[in-house]
């Protein structure tokens, strides 16, 4: 994770529950729902939205916690404070970090364009428009990157 820094660009600023961490961080690449297994056990929601930022565009401070590796090559990084998710970092999706929308300050005007894992999504959900992916969308998300 990118260290702090104060010549850091920003408009998004975001927090754990606690507040120990905080996030800075330029205007996200995509936002997206994630219906898989990991993401809704991970966060403890039906529904988990992330913002995915470039590697440079973020910064945690004081740092960006507490780093688990999955088997899965998925690094996640929590507050050792109160036990948020803070981020996560993906190996088929380098170059990008994942914050958990509700951690980001600025959510209500950060709306997700793509559902990922749709084919895992609750099924008493409402629906929505939005484009739906039956694995991880990483072809889609790769774009929104460049």
């Amino acid at each position: 994770m990118p260290p702090d820094a104060d010549t850091h660009q920003t408009n998004i600023t975001g927090r754990c529950y606690c507040g120990a961490f905080s996030l800075r961080a330029s205007r996200p690449q995509v936002v997206t729902f994630c219906h898989c297994i990991d993401c809704k056990r991970i966060t403890g929601s039906p529904l988990p939205a992330f913002a995915a930022f470039n590697l440079g565009d973020i910064v945690f401070s004081p740092s960006a916690g507490q780093e688990r590796t999955y088997p899965t090559g998925v690094h996640r990084w929590s507050c050792d404070q109160c036990g948020s998710l803070l981020a996560a970092q993906f190996p088929y999706l380098e170059g990008q970090t994942y914050v958990p929308l509700g951690l980001i300050d600025q959510a209500a005007d950060l709306p997700p364009t793509l559902h990922c894992h749709a084919d895992a999504a609750m099924p008493w959900l409402p629906k929505d428009d939005l484009p739906r992916s039956a694995g991880s969308g990483r072809n889609q998300l790769r774009r929104a990157k460049t």
